[in-house]
């Protein structure tokens, strides 16, 4: 049991260590000028879900994957402050969350489906940490669009309850301002996979575990 505990707290610390590692490393204190990206255009027909699920590079990561998903969008959501910054937002003093903004067509797939991934991509019963992840921009929500989301997302978060040992701490919550997440955070897992500890350490297990090509 010792034995155990002490693998435990080693790999907590090297996880910190990662994390830590990489926000030094990341362009953090750019100006907003680097946010650049707009949100994509939402096809006709089509249908939007915001997720929060820990670091936003795994969530965009996981759905981007996803048949039937048209664009993943990482930014925050659900704080007080207009315009917030990647610095802002993880100082946990800003309100809000890291999110993923899923689109995806509901022809070929639908929001039941996508929340049946959401629960096992990350660990829905942690409150405001995933991981060595700590603060409640880390917590786990999901921001519905209108009625009908909310009916199916409390559905299945009852049907996932029965999964897991421990009581889901997810929050519904109606969604709120959207605010795109600064450049460098697009497409973070396909640029830095082969460069970035967090990548190997964090985001390469997880997409293995839920089968999704590393």
């Amino acid at each position: 049991m010792m034995i155990k505990r002490c693998r435990t707290l080693l790999r907590l610390l090297l996880l910190t260590f990662l994390c830590f590692t990489n926000q030094a490393q990341t362009p953090t204190a750019s100006s907003p000028k680097t946010k650049t990206n707009p949100m994509p255009n939402i096809p006709e027909g089509s249908q939007t879900i915001t997720l929060g699920a820990g670091c936003f590079w795994c969530t965009e990561a996981v759905f981007q994957q996803i048949p039937g998903v048209i664009a993943v969008t990482p930014g925050y959501i659900g704080g007080h402050l207009k315009n917030p910054t990647y610095k802002a937002v993880c100082e946990g003093t800003t309100g809000h969350a890291e999110v993923a903004r899923v689109i995806f067509d509901p022809k070929k797939t639908d929001l039941a489906k996508i929340l049946a991934i959401f629960w096992h991509a990350h660990d829905p019963t942690t409150l405001n940490r995933q991981g060595a992840d700590s603060g409640t921009q880390y917590r786990s929500a999901i921001y519905y669009e209108n009625a009908e989301q909310l009916k199916i997302a409390q559905k299945s978060k009852l049907d996932a309850a029965k999964e897991f040992s421990s009581p889901i701490v997810t929050e519904i919550t109606p969604t709120s301002e959207f605010y795109v997440a600064e450049d460098y955070h697009h497409n973070y897992y396909a640029q830095n996979k082969n460069k970035n500890g967090y990548c190997k350490m964090v985001i390469a297990p997880k997409l293995k575990k839920l089968g999704l090509k590393e």
